[in-house]
């Protein structure tokens, strides 16, 4: 995103696809320089999807030039350890 242009407004529940056109996920919570995005699928995952790899597209969905599978190798965060460890 360059500095002329606005930044995305997102709200929870927007769906996010990917370069590809296919579904990543929802938006799960706003923050305020990223989107947390709850993947589809048996067992989802969280990613966290900084606003500036985001944009609206003209049908009004949120998008990103990543799909699916380089979508979660950049924005997925797994716990290193436990929290109760």
């Amino acid at each position: 995103m360059n500095d002329a242009q606005a930044p995305v407004t997102a709200r929870v529940g927007d769906r996010l696809v990917g370069g590809d056109r296919r579904r990543i996920g929802r938006v799960d919570a706003v923050f305020a320089d990223y989107l947390l995005i709850r993947t589809n699928g048996l067992l989802p995952v969280d990613l966290f999807v900084p606003l500036a790899a985001v944009s609206r597209s003209s049908s009004g969905v949120l998008a990103t030039e990543e799909n699916r599978a380089s979508a979660y190798q950049a924005w997925h965060r797994p716990l290193k350890r436990a929290p109760h460890s």
